[in-house]
């Protein structure tokens, strides 16, 4: 009989990356069957997150409402993982010892040995180590659900910015081998997929070995990537201004594959505040970036991550942050109230912008934005755009949906086209979330690279 496995995933697309990894793993070392039933698994994971407030309570609250069902069947294995796992450790079974597995983030690869541990030695496993690379050898090769597929090519944080968690639960930074890489990609190409979006921590510090001798840089490995056959997009996910290189800005100029979307966090609009957060850049730094890239782009788009009422943050400081929005023409962030990280160096800071006052500023952030995403979206009204088709509408079965390069959401009738084809889409609709169009004629992948050209810029979550 097959043995079903449910994850519920919390966090960022590099957790949903490891998500998918583990399933497949998961199917081939023990031949389970992932569900979207959570009450008919015989294995229940948690791939965690700690970025947001209250994270932790969060897991134990979901961990709570399947202990019952541990007490009616004792033979159910719930597992923890992620970065959640990797701060809280041992702590997790201490509270909530019913819990069998506890995993990090560069340890889900060893969940199959962990498992066979456990019905062996009737015992709780924890192993929240950071082994690095080992990881990405031990991985089944992807499978594909769909055009579009997630690749990942590094994994931590050197930067060690004040406020981020990410250096102490994933580690340092590492890259992923160039060849192990280009080979994914490949299997996935082989698959149907026809947009690849490559993701790491801080993705443009990728540095991977090359099986010859030497690394590759990440406008290189962007480059190689594009020449994969049946590869017609490339976008990638997270990038810090300060491994922003000249290399990757030119990257824009030559490889008309790679998206006129980038989401570059800045996170606030002050020097300031940008010195307290260790990031490492000013704002006169980061607006150099935007204006050379879109001297190659001119209709680059642009989304950002922005932490409202860091410790110190004043008004003068916040209003340089939405002057910054209304320079840049964000059309989409990533917007938090700060909170304190435990383990941070921010989370020694007085805290001392009150609640009401953040929540005020970040209420005034995301209408600015979405002022210019309205803009933005009216614009497009009329527009010819080449969308990738990934499925069916989510409202209207009878409609397909796809992505504009710049990352927006598209409905439209169906007449003729397929899932994971290009289509030419006139914009017929501008909505709060999403497009309306009508189909236009299908469009070969090649001449919807060269021909196409975005206007706005939201990302997923």
């Amino acid at each position: 009989m097959t043995r079903k496995l449910f994850i519920k995933t919390f966090g960022c697309q590099m957790n949903e990356y490891d998500s998918s990894r583990i399933a497949d793993l998961m199917a081939s070392s023990h031949h389970m069957e992932l569900t979207d039933q959570p009450e008919q698994a015989d294995m229940l994971l948690l791939n965690t997150c700690s970025v947001r407030e209250k994270a932790q309570e969060k897991v134990f609250s979901q961990l709570g409402r399947w202990r019952a069902w541990k007490q009616d069947r004792p033979e159910l294995v719930i597992g923890v993982g992620g970065c959640v796992a990797s701060q809280e450790g041992d702590h997790i079974l201490r509270r909530a010892p019913y819990v069998d597995l506890v995993f990090g983030p560069q340890t889900y690869h060893r969940l199959p040995a962990m498992l066979e541990a456990l019905e062996r030695e009737h015992s709780p496993h924890v192993d929240i180590s950071f082994p690095e690379i080992e990881k990405f050898d031990a991985l089944v090769p992807p499978r594909s659900e769909g055009p579009r597929a997630f690749v990942s090519v590094m994994e931590g944080c050197s930067k060690y910015c004040t406020f981020c968690v990410v250096p102490y639960t994933r580690g340092e930074e590492f890259s992923r081998p160039f060849d192990e890489v280009i080979t994914e990609i490949v299997e996935l190409a082989e698959q149907g997929v026809r947009e690849v979006t490559l993701l790491g921590q801080n993705v443009n510090a990728y540095a991977g070995a090359r099986h010859g001798g030497g690394t590759v840089g990440f406008a290189e490995l962007l480059a190689y990537a594009a020449a994969v056959e049946g590869i017609e997009r490339l976008r990638y996910t997270t990038s810090h201004p300060v491994d922003f290189s000249d290399a990757l800005i030119e990257t824009y100029r030559h490889v008309p594959q790679l998206v006129s979307h980038l989401h570059l966090p800045v996170q606030s609009g002050s020097d300031r505040i940008l010195n307290a957060m260790k990031r490492r850049y000013q704002i006169v730094d980061y607006e150099r970036i935007v204006s050379r890239l879109r001297e190659v782009r001119p209709d680059l788009s642009l989304s950002s991550d922005f932490i409202v009422g860091f410790p110190g943050e004043t008004e003068a400081d916040f209003n340089a942050t939405l002057a910054l929005i209304e320079r840049i023409g964000f059309d989409h962030s990533f917007s938090f109230l700060y909170s304190a990280r435990p383990g941070t160096p921010a989370a020694a800071l007085a805290d001392n912008v009150p609640l009401a006052k953040k929540r005020e500023r970040l209420a005034r952030l995301q209408s600015l934005i979405e002022d210019q995403a309205t803009m933005i979206s009216t614009e497009m009204v009329g527009t010819s755009q080449c969308i990738l088709v990934d499925g069916l509408s989510r409202k209207n079965a009878a409609h397909l949906s796809g992505r504009t390069e710049n990352n927006r959401v598209v409905n439209f009738t169906a007449d003729g086209a397929q899932i994971g084809e290009f289509v030419d889409v006139r914009i017929t609709e501008a909505l709060p979330n999403s497009l309306r169009a009508e189909v236009i004629g299908a469009n070969s992948t090649t001449s919807a690279i060269m021909e196409f050209a975005s206007l706005g810029a939201p990302t997923p979550d």
